[in-house]
């Protein structure tokens, strides 16, 4: 055989052919691979405790806030039962988790879960849901106090195992729980950076910080903002300043106002905790039967797609005489390539019943996981989406119980209208 008839016989290789198609496939496969955002956690994470009872004056409160729900994927099939309903309910469901893990850490004192910046923390703790399906999850944390300093920003991200969602128990033991105590254990190690001087510097800030918010002319001069944002103490108010010992008089209101808000956030994360992990727990096994079944119908689709492939470049690389003795081996490859092309079809139509269904869980999910309602003042308001939104009226209006109380009733807009309900209408929309 000539030298031209060799390279000409390489250029009709079939396996050429063959390999090429295996290789665009590949690349398919791995670019359809989902990836979730930020560095996996560790496993079995130990939560961080002080060596000793810390005092009152070495404590820090924290506040977090109701985090950001993110935005879910806008191909529905990518989505795959996921539901903008389920991830308002993460947003609450997270920090409320969160904040009962750093309680049982004895680093910090009062916790509470904030629908919004609170302009009077010492330490806010701010979140957003980067991902979350029921067997990963994505957040983002940024870490603030008084001062504007940010602590850090870090995104954390874990997959959880199937027999992690056997041993959750509420308020102590989550799927994501090695998350959550990873975030913990950071809030700890910066903490235990600070000095003494510093953590009463934060404090101190925070008061004044939220005075000056309800009187800017008598107390906006007691600090200073430089141009990076950065807050400073100028002085502190007299020992027996009145006005000063009127604003903590409101702050006491407005500190039971939030305990009856987060009361009412833990009633929703206890009525919440059940249907969710159901939710979570099927879902990851839903998503798990889904997978296989998606590798199942790709795996035939491509011996088929092969199968074909293989038998036309075995025609055309072929003399007539071989081509025509061939010609049962090729049948049997291309009938035998699209029942596996048609088989792999069938079975990727079988995943969307697991996809269905896993809508239809987060939909049962969705209805199971109703509004409260809170009552403030003598006034029944409902704590649903729109909490947050009652919380700035709330603001507003311990604002006009200063206003009212000093007498500076020209500094403060009027107060919205809360939404309000009787209990016979409560009643009637249970």
């Amino acid at each position: 055989m000539s030298h031209q008839n060799k390279v000409a016989t390489r250029k009709k290789s079939p396996w050429g052919a063959v390999g090429y198609v295996l290789a665009l496939i590949a690349v398919a496969v791995i670019n359809g691979c989902a990836t979730v955002p930020g560095t996996q956690v560790a496993d079995q994470v130990a939560p961080l405790t002080p060596e000793r009872e810390l005092k009152d004056g070495e404590l820090l409160n924290v506040s977090i806030q109701v985090f950001d729900p993110g935005e879910l994927p806008e191909d529905p099939d990518k989505r795959k039962g996921l539901s903008p309903e389920i991830r308002e309910a993460e947003s609450r469901f997270a920090p409320i988790h969160l904040k009962h893990t750093l309680q049982r850490a004895g680093y910090w004192g009062v916790v509470r879960v904030v629908p919004d910046r609170d302009v009077g923390s010492e330490v806010l703790v701010q979140g957003a849901i980067l991902y979350s399906d029921g067997e990963n999850a994505s957040v983002q944390i940024t870490v603030t106090d008084a001062r504007n300093v940010i602590w850090y920003q870090r995104t954390y991200a874990e997959t959880a195992r199937r027999e992690e969602h056997l041993g959750v128990e509420m308020e102590k033991e989550d799927v994501f729980q090695d998350l959550f105590n990873t975030i913990a254990n950071d809030l700890a190690v910066y903490r235990n950076s600070l000095s003494i001087r510093e953590i009463e510097e934060i404090r101190q800030i925070a008061a004044i910080k939220y005075a000056s918010s309800m009187a800017p002319d008598a107390f906006g001069s007691y600090i200073a903002t430089d141009e990076n944002g950065l807050v400073s103490l100028k002085r502190l108010p007299a020992q027996d300043d009145p006005m000063f010992e009127r604003v903590e008089a409101v702050k006491v209101r407005d500190d039971l106002l939030v305990d009856t808000i987060n009361d009412y956030y833990d009633i929703y994360y206890h009525d919440l905790w059940e249907p969710y992990s159901n939710w979570r727990r099927y879902r990851h096994e839903e998503v798990a039967t889904l997978r296989k079944l998606e590798r199942q119908a790709l795996t035939r689709q491509i011996l088929g797609i092969t199968a074909i492939v293989g038998a036309i470049a075995l025609g055309a690389a072929s003399d007539y005489e071989t081509a025509v003795r061939t010609r049962p081996l090729q049948d049997v490859l291309i009938a035998g390539g699209a029942y596996s092309v048609y088989s792999g079809h069938q079975v990727r139509q079988e995943s969307k019943i697991n996809k269905e269904a896993i809508e239809e869980l987060g939909s049962s999910f969705s209805s199971e996981a109703e509004p409260l309602t809170i009552e403030v003042e003598g006034q029944t308001v409902r704590l649903t989406g729109s909490a947050e939104q009652q919380y700035s009226k709330w603001r507003s209006m311990l604002k006009q119980i200063y206003a009212q109380e000093t007498g500076l009733i020209g500094e403060v807009e009027t107060l919205p209208e809360m939404e309000q309900s009787s209990p016979q209408e409560l009643n009637e929309q249970q």
